[in-house]
C-alpha cells in the first residue's frame, strides 16, 4: 500500500490554477510580490512537512493524549519537536502582511497549504491555526502597546493564543456570558469568571499563552450589547519578565478525538489579580470576536475536509490494495478481486470524492472572497464578495463537517471489520470529525445564522449575487458537455423558497420562518456544492485525461443523486410542517 498523501497534489494545482485563477490575485497591490514562482515552493514546503514530519506522530498523539496533572497540562513529547518545525515554516504569520513578520499569502493559498496540515495532524496544527486567529484579533483591535509588545512574540510561536468564550452555564449561548471585568486606575481589567472547552487553553509548549476572553464591564448593558473583548496573558509582563496572571487550570476536558490538543476548564481571577486589555470599543467584544470566530469556521470547515481527505486517501489505497470476493458471475475456482473492482466499494468511493473535493472547493471559494474583500481595489467588488462570504461561511463550516462525516463513516466501510479496530486510522479520524459539527457553532447555530440574518440580508442581496455567479458557471459547464439542468430548476427553487420564509418572517412568523432551517442549509448547502462541481466541470473542460474524467464522473453524480434532493426538502421547508415544534417534552419519555 503506498504512503497516504492526505490531499491530492493535482487537484489543489487544479483548483488554485485552473479553477480559482489565483493567479489573478496577484494583480492586487497586497500579492504583487507573489506568483506560481513563490506559491508552489510553500505548497511543496507544506506538503513536506505534513508528509514527512506530523503524519507519523499523529498515531503516537492519538494513543497518548495530553495529560493534566499537579495543576499542569503536559502534551505529548513529540509536540514539542513539531512545534519547532511549525514555527520554522512560519505557517502561524504566513497570511499575514509583512510588516508583521508574515508572508502575506492569499488566503486562498494559505487555507489549502495549511489543510495538508490538518490532514495530517489536527492536533497539532490547532495550536498554529488558535494562535493565528488571536494574533490577527490583536493586530486588528489591540492597542499600539498590545501590537508593539505581543504580536511578534504570537506570530512567531514564541507565544500561543486562543479564544475563551464558552462558560460552563451558556454554552454557545454568547448572550449569557457572567466573566466580569474591572476598570483599574493602571489601565488594565481585572477579569474575573470560568471558561471552558478552551483549546489550547494550557500546555509546555510556550512560555505564554495570550487568551481572547468575553467579559462584561459593570453596569454594561444585557445580552451580545453588554460584552467586551479582552487580551488576557497567562504570563502577564511585568519589569522586564513574566509573572503569574492568576490564571488557572481548574480541568481537562477528555475528548474522544483532536486528543493531542488539550481542551481545559479556565478559571479567571479567583485571586482578583488576573489582568486583561480590553481589545477594541467597550461593549463591541462580539462585533470584534466575530472576527476570529468566522475566521474559525472556515478554519473548522478546512479541517473538517482535511479529515476527510486523509480518510478517502487511506479507504482508496486499502481498495486498490485489498482482495477479497470475487467478480459477479464467477465462481469459486477465481481468483479473488481487488475491492475497488466491486461496485458498492465504487460507489462509496466515488461518494466520498464527491464530498470532499466538494468541499475542498468550497472552502478555498470563501478563502478566495475573503481576499477579495480585504485586499480588492474594486469598492464594488469588495462588497459582491462580501454579500458571498457571508453567505457562504455558514455553509463551508457546517457541510465538510456533516457531510465529511458521512465521508469518514464511508472510509470505514470500505476497511470492512478492520475498520472497526484501533489498529487501523479510519476509527481515529471518525472520533476527530464529529467534534466538526459542534466546534464554533453548532449546525443548528449556522442553519440559524444563514436563514434569520445571511441569506435574506438587505433584501436578499446575498442570494442575487449567488445566483448569478451560479448561473454564469453553470453556462460554462454545459458548454464543457455537463446536464445542469436540474441545477437550474434547484436555483430557481432555492429562490421562491427564500422569498416564503422571508416573507413569513416579515410577518412574525418565526416559526414559519426558522422552524426547518437546518433542512434549508442542507438544501443550499447540496447547491453550493453542485456549483463547486460545475466550477470544477467547466474547467476540466473536455480533456479526456483520467483525471478530467475524475472530476466529471464526481459532477455527474452530484448532479444525479444530490442536487434531486432539493425540490422535497424545499417542499418540507415551505410547508411549516410542526412534528417537532408542537412535541412535547413528556412524550417524548420519561416526562
Amino acid at each position: 500500500m503506498s504512503p497516504n498523501p492526505l490531499i491530492d497534489d493535482r487537484f489543489i494545482d487544479f483548483l488554485l490554477y485552473d479553477v480559482l485563477d489565483v493567479a489573478a490575485l496577484c494583480k492586487l497591490p497586497a500579492f504583487t510580490e507573489h506568483s506560481r514562482e513563490t506559491f508552489d515552493p510553500w505548497l511543496t514546503a507544506c506538503r513536506r512537512l505534513a508528509r514527512d514530519v506530523l503524519f507519523p506522530q499523529y498515531r503516537a498523539m492519538d494513543l497518548a493524549p495530553v495529560r493534566f496533572e499537579g495543576g499542569s497540562v503536559t502534551v505529548h513529547p513529540k509536540m514539542h519537536a513539531l512545534w519547532k518545525e511549525l514555527r520554522e515554516l512560519g505557517v502561524i504569520a504566513a497570511n499575514r502582511p509583512t510588516e508583521v513578520g508574515g508572508q502575506q499569502l492569499p488566503m486562498t493559498v494559505f487555507c489549502l497549504s495549511t489543510a495538508y496540515l490538518m490532514a495530517a495532524n489536527l492536533s497539532a496544527y490547532g495550536f498554529a491555526g488558535l494562535t493565528t486567529g488571536a494574533a490577527h484579533l490583536i493586530e486588528t483591535f489591540g492597542s499600539q502597546a498590545l501590537k508593539d509588545g505581543w504580536l511578534g512574540k504570537m506570530y512567531s510561536g514564541e507565544w500561543t493564543g486562543t479564544m475563551a468564550l464558552t462558560e460552563p452555564q451558556a454554552g454557545s449561548s454568547l448572550a449569557d456570558v457572567k466573566a466580569r471585568a474591572q476598570p483599574t486606575a493602571e489601565g488594565h481589567h481585572l477579569i474575573s469568571g470560568a471558561k471552558i472547552f478552551i483549546s489550547g487553553g494550557a500546555q509546555d509548549l510556550t512560555e505564554n499563552i495570550v487568551h481572547l476572553v468575553l467579559a462584561r464591564l459593570e453596569g454594561a448593558p444585557a445580552g451580545t450589547r453588554g460584552i467586551s473583548l479582552f487580551a488576557v496573558p497567562q504570563h502577564r509582563p511585568e519589569g522586564g519578565k513574566l509573572v503569574p496572571n492568576d490564571v488557572h487550570v481548574t480541568g481537562l476536558i477528555h475528548k474522544i478525538g483532536w486528543r493531542g490538543l488539550p481542551s481545559v476548564a479556565l478559571a479567571f481571577g479567583e485571586e482578583n489579580d488576573c489582568h486583561g486589555f480590553l481589545v477594541g470599543p467597550a461593549n463591541q467584544g462580539l462585533k470584534c470576536m466575530f472576527q476570529m470566530m468566522n475566521e474559525a469556521r472556515i478554519m473548522i470547515g478546512a479541517n473538517a475536509t482535511a479529515t476527510a481527505s486523509v480518510a478517502f486517501q487511506e479507504s482508496l489505497a486499502y481498495a486498490n490494495d485489498r482482495k477479497q470476493g470475487r467478480a459477479l458471475g464467477s465462481d469459486a475456482t477465481t481468483d479473488p478481486v481487488r475491492l475497488i473492482a466491486h461496485a458498492d466499494v465504487r460507489r462509496m468511493l466515488l461518494r466520498q470524492k464527491a464530498i470532499v473535493e466538494g468541499s475542498l472547493c468550497l472552502i478555498a471559494t470563501a478563502a478566495r472572497c475573503s481576499d477579495v474583500v480585504e485586499h480588492g481595489t474594486d469598492p464594488a467588488e469588495k462588497d459582491r464578495h462580501r454579500l458571498l462570504l457571508d453567505l457562504l461561511t455558514p455553509i463551508a463550516k457546517s457541510f465538510p463537517a456533516e457531510k465529511g462525516f458521512e465521508a469518514n463513516t464511508l472510509a470505514l466501510q470500505i476497511h470492512g471489520g478492520y475498520g472497526y479496530t484501533s489498529e487501523y486510522l479510519p476509527e481515529a479520524w471518525l472520533r476527530d470529525q464529529k467534534l466538526n459539527s459542534i466546534h464554533e457553532g453548532t449546525t443548528g447555530i449556522q442553519s440559524l445564522d444563514l436563514v434569520g440574518r445571511k441569506i435574506v440580508a438587505g433584501g436578499g442581496a446575498a442570494l442575487l449575487v449567488l445566483k448569478e455567479e451560479v448561473t454564469v458557471d453553470l453556462i460554462k459547464a454545459e458548454a464543457a458537455g455537463l446536464d445542469v439542468a436540474a441545477m437550474r430548476d434547484a436555483l430557481d427553487r432555492l429562490v421562491s423558497l427564500t422569498a416564503a420564509l422571508g416573507a413569513r418572517g416579515a410577518s412574525g412568523d418565526l416559526d414559519g420562518m426558522l422552524g426547518h432551517s437546518t433542512d434549508f442549509l442542507e438544501l443550499t448547502s447540496i447547491l453550493v456544492v453542485g456549483w463547486m462541481w460545475a466550477r470544477m466541470g467547466a474547467a476540466a473542460g473536455k480533456r479526456t485525461d483520467d483525471f478530467a474524467e475524475g472530476i466529471r464522473a464526481a459532477a455527474k453524480y452530484w448532479f444525479a443523486t444530490e442536487v434531486p434532493r432539493i425540490p422535497a426538502l424545499a417542499t418540507l421547508c415551505e410547508s411549516a410542517e410542526r412534528s417537532f415544534l408542537d412535541v412535547k417534552p413528556a412524550w417524548l419519555g420519561h416526562g
